[in-house]
């Protein structure tokens, strides 16, 4: 299958992904992405004012996040672009590309945004009032953290959940350190040449605005808070659950930023292309939900139903992408779709750079059309499991724009 939407290649940005409580931390996510979109959308000669669609991603609500999609379009200076606002983890990337190359074939939409934003530090301190409880008194709940470690329909952890998949598997740790040591490696090619692949699609030096958004307080030259491993440092790292195998060396950190694509017609594709050139076709998406508890398996039936929906086969990859918000899933997702482990994830992942949950899949589909790009074209999959063991994935193509 083909969609007709497209995505113009190099009409997509990404910030650099601010480890918890770093420097992005007291950023309003909705405003400061709305500050980054007006910035990048420039950059590209791009008129916002093109915009007719638009769909806002994240997972952690901010104040007034009730007004969502059309509060953001509004302040990049898109006053006629509504849409709605989706909340789907770490799955929300895929979720609201899919909703903007629905509407665009649909012909609802010529020219949609899909961006997704997230702040996990200084989550919201919710309070659910409750009159005729026992002394009047509601319930309260650290969105964050509470919903990090407790999925409410199985009284476990995110953390737990890896387990299970790696007790089923057969996986230990010192297979989870080697691939993190290998995804480190993949990551340094990104930073080579002075970050010449991420200066592809993101702002670098990065300028990091003040909470009012009038001034530069900061500038990052990359990714902040990525941790450079060794062997011999994961191996001195304990399990974090007793007698379990994932330690926090073989799992992700949380993180802020944002990221964003547009989505169009062909014919308009060309115009807003950086590269007329080169066509980014979208081929399958695939959603699946695994066995409770069972998260990171559930990117294994997603890929799946991507690819059958695409009418393609792992073999016919060239690039794989996956949310791994921990070692494991990269081994198990490779071990049952025959994806090569060692070349999936190139110049970066979740695993790396952090988990900032909405835009986390956003910036691993642009990397995987750049990096399809430098290649010369191909086939590419993008994967990644969410809360609620459900996964999300997408197959897509970078190609001639004239074939």
């Amino acid at each position: 299958m083909k969609y007709r939407a497209e995505i113009p290649y190099g009409a997509y940005w990404s910030t650099p992904f601010a480890r918890w409580q770093g420097s992005f931390s007291n950023l309003h996510s909705i405003e400061f992405a709305a500050h980054v979109a007006r910035h990048e959308l420039g950059r590209r000669n791009i008129d916002p004012a093109i915009l007719d669609y638009g769909v806002l991603g994240f997972s952690v609500p901010h104040k007034h996040a009730f007004y969502g999609l059309p509060w953001l379009t509004g302040l990049i200076g898109a006053p006629r672009a509504g849409g709605p606002t989706m909340m789907q983890a770490c799955a929300t990337g895929v979720r609201t590309l899919l909703a903007a190359v629905q509407e665009v074939d649909a012909g609802l939409a010529s020219v949609a945004l899909a961006i997704n934003c997230d702040r996990t530090s200084n989550g919201p301190h919710l309070y659910y009032p409750n009159p005729r409880a026992p002394g009047g008194t509601g319930s309260a709940e650290n969105w964050v953290m509470d919903n990090f470690g407790c999925d409410p329909l199985g009284g476990h952890s995110m953390l737990q959940t890896a387990e299970n998949v790696a007790a089923r598997h057969g996986v230990a740790t010192a297979q989870q350190h080697e691939v993190v040591l290998r995804r480190e490696q993949q990551y340094a090619q990104a930073l080579e040449n002075g970050a010449a692949f991420l200066k592809r699609f993101m702002s670098l030096p990065f300028d990091v605005p003040s909470a009012d958004f009038r001034k530069t307080v900061a500038t990052l030259d990359g990714d902040e808070g990525v941790v450079r491993s060794s062997a011999e440092s994961l191996a001195r790292l304990k399990p974090v659950a007793a007698g379990g195998t994932i330690t926090y060396g073989g799992q992700t950190h949380p993180a802020d930023g944002n990221a964003a694509i547009i989505v169009t017609t062909a014919a308009r594709a060309r115009e807003l292309s950086r590269d007329p050139a080169i066509a980014v076709r979208l081929h399958g998406f695939g959603l699946a939900r695994a066995e409770l508890a069972y998260m990171p398996e559930a990117t294994i039936p997603a890929a799946r139903n991507a690819l059958a929906q695409a009418g393609r086969g792992i073999a016919d990859i060239d690039a794989v992408k996956t949310h791994n918000p921990f070692a494991v899933n990269d081994l198990v997702f490779a071990r049952e779709t025959g994806a090569d482990l060692m070349h999936m994830n190139n110049y970066g992942c979740s695993l790396v750079w952090g988990h900032p949950q909405a835009p986390m899949g956003t910036r691993a589909i642009i990397e995987l059309i750049e990096e399809l790009a430098l290649r010369g074209g191909g086939f590419g999959l993008f994967a990644g499991c969410a809360a609620g063991d459900t996964a999300m994935a997408v197959v897509l193509e970078v190609g001639d724009a004239h074939a």
